[in-house]
């Protein structure tokens, strides 16, 4: 059992000792005969390394060296002022990656690459960022194609410029792109340091028609994305919105045919919703949420609505046409709302049938859009993304992921339907939050009921179980070992009996925090396990150093 360090009680704290023992014999040398107490929290499980002691233990030191340990019927407290306490550190050993199967790895550039009038900024600055990325075998980079930039003033007059001269760019130093479809508005969520609203002429038709965008229950609109209530309505100057996005999707597959044709262009990313992610807006900051809030449901514009009232209809229930009345607020708990607590009314026949119309929406928006995808980049990988909704994982309602579109209480498996929707166009699922560890979460947020581990092993084993490929990427920035530790843990699961692995993982993102020699060198480090390739300085690590993220709202990881 390895140690690292105890806390006097009187003096501060300092390293005592470094090595390994037993639980039954522990030598120390000490200079103050002082009681000494630590303190540690561990995991009720690990996937992806050995844990050098996964308890707690706490060990009486008595001069000369003799020990004892707690016994369940023991006090805690220790009366003798010769004795030591001293609480063991659990440890995880690091895997040694070598030789395993090679994970292409990308960055993510910044959201602000290219600017409103589709120009690209500082392209020589860029440029000398892409060749360090280069110098460590990054193998390409990923790019948001904005659609309020490209299409920004006219229906069907696209600005290509700013893209073209940043993919001469990545061609030149032979890297890969990934080109993400990005059909909705930058700016408002975690992370976002520009502002790219949804074209011009389309804000103007929401100006007299905001049904075109999602709606909560209490009639605010969300200008982020379009509701999938208008996928085959033509109120977008007489075209439907999967036809607005086909057009935009088939005029960057001709504008760029010379990159798709060198296989610079490796993967096509198709937005699907808010952050391009397959889901409702259900917590948008815009409108007060704030985790670990359970979010609304936003079904409420008259496209929606429509379409939910047919669906009761057909149920022989016209009077299910509504959304619950009783589901909460966007900061609202499971526990607080009759909806979603335990026994609620999302598991009653009308909340059965309502969740299940729910949900089928957002499959059936993400069967439009990546059909027409297909062909407009035949032979091309395609992904589409998922957002980790991890917290309320432990409640039996799943509140946050039900009013995201995700059918996913306890007794349901709510992300095996999208996988299959996914293998049925041949396309990757992207999924987000591999660095994020549930222990983190549980210290921090225990409210939350947070359980990201037991998400992403969930989703992943999903898509895998209809054989379709898997990629990533962190919902945070990552900078140090233990997240890193935690990608490649999830990218290449130990002892998985069919070898089973992502496809590849995509860094967020290209910074300068990166770019700071200690933050890069780690970086350089963990591309090179991605890769399968040896490095020389594994470690056993304590498992309560994992990092956390400074502010509450940083925990979505979405």
């Amino acid at each position: 059992m390895a140690f690292s360090s105890a806390r006097l009680i009187s003096g501060g704290s300092r390293p005592l000792m470094n090595g390994s023992s037993s639980k039954s014999s522990i030598n120390l040398s000490l200079s103050k005969q002082q009681p000494i107490s630590a303190s540690v929290r561990v995991p009720s499980r690990f996937r992806g390394g050995s844990v050098a002691s996964s308890g707690r233990a706490r060990v009486v030191v008595r001069p000369g060296g003799q020990t004892t340990q707690d016994h369940p019927l023991l006090g805690d407290s220790i009366d003798d002022d010769k004795e030591v306490a001293v609480d063991t550190k659990p440890t995880l050993q690091e895997r040694d990656f070598s030789g395993t199967p090679n994970v292409p790895v990308y960055v993510m550039l910044p959201l602000g690459v290219i600017d409103r009038n589709c120009e690209l900024i500082d392209p020589e600055g860029l440029l000398n960022q892409l060749k360090i990325l280069k110098s460590v075998n990054v193998d390409g980079v990923m790019v948001d194609c904005w659609w309020g930039i490209v299409e920004s003033h006219t229906p069907q007059v696209y600005n290509w410029s700013g893209y073209r001269r940043l993919f001469q760019i990545v061609r030149d130093l032979k890297l890969k792109l990934q080109v993400v479809m990005s059909f909705h508005e930058c700016g408002g969520n975690v992370g976002d340091d520009v502002h790219v609203p949804l074209p011009h002429w389309v804000t103007e038709i929401g100006q007299s028609n905001p049904d075109i965008y999602f709606t909560d229950r209490e009639g605010r609109h969300n200008s982020e994305c379009l509701s999938w209530g208008i996928d085959k309505e033509r109120v977008l100057k007489g075209r439907t919105a999967v036809e607005v996005y086909f057009d935009y999707m088939r005029s960057f597959r001709v504008e760029f045919d010379e990159f798709f044709e060198d296989g610079i262009i490796s993967e096509i990313e198709v937005g699907l919703g808010p952050c391009g992610e397959l889901r409702y807006p259900s917590y948008p900051a815009k409108h007060g949420w704030r985790y670990p809030g359970i979010g609304e449901f936003q079904c409420y514009d008259k496209y929606l609505m429509k379409s939910l009232s047919r669906a009761a209809e057909a149920r022989g229930h016209s009077s299910w046409a509504r959304g619950p009345d009783n589901a909460g607020f966007y900061n609202s708990t499971p526990h607080e709302s009759s909806f979603f607590r335990d026994g609620g009314d999302y598991d009653s026949y009308y909340g059965r049938f309502f969740l299940n119309w729910y949900s089928q929406v957002l499959i059936d928006h993400g069967n439009r859009v990546l059909a027409l995808a297909n062909l407009a980049f035949e032979g091309t990988c395609i992904t589409a993304k998922l957002s980790g909704i991890h917290w309320w994982y432990k409640t039996a309602s799943h509140a946050a992921e039900l009013t995201a579109g995700f059918y996913n209480p306890s007794n349901r498996d709510g992300y095996a339907p999208i996988a299959a929707m996914l293998k049925k166009h041949g396309t990757a699922l992207n999924f987000t939050c591999v660095e994020l560890r549930t222990l983190d979460q549980n210290e921090d947020f225990p409210e939350a009921l947070a359980d990201p581990e037991g998400l992403v092993w969930q989703v992943l084993n999903s898509a895998w179980d209809v054989c379709i490929p898997v990629a990533s990427e962190n919902a945070l920035p990552c900078y140090d070992r233990h997240g890193y530790n935690k990608i490649l843990e999830n990218a290449k699961p130990l002892k998985d009996p069919d070898g089973r692995h992502l496809c590849a993982f995509t860094y967020l993102r290209l910074s300068p925090v990166l770019m700071e020699s200690h933050n890069f060198l780690e970086f350089e480090r963990f591309v090179k396990r991605m890769h399968g390739e040896a490095v020389p300085d594994l470690q056993i690590i304590s498992i309560d150093k994992c990092s956390k993220p400074e502010r509450k709202d940083d925990y979505i990881g979405a």
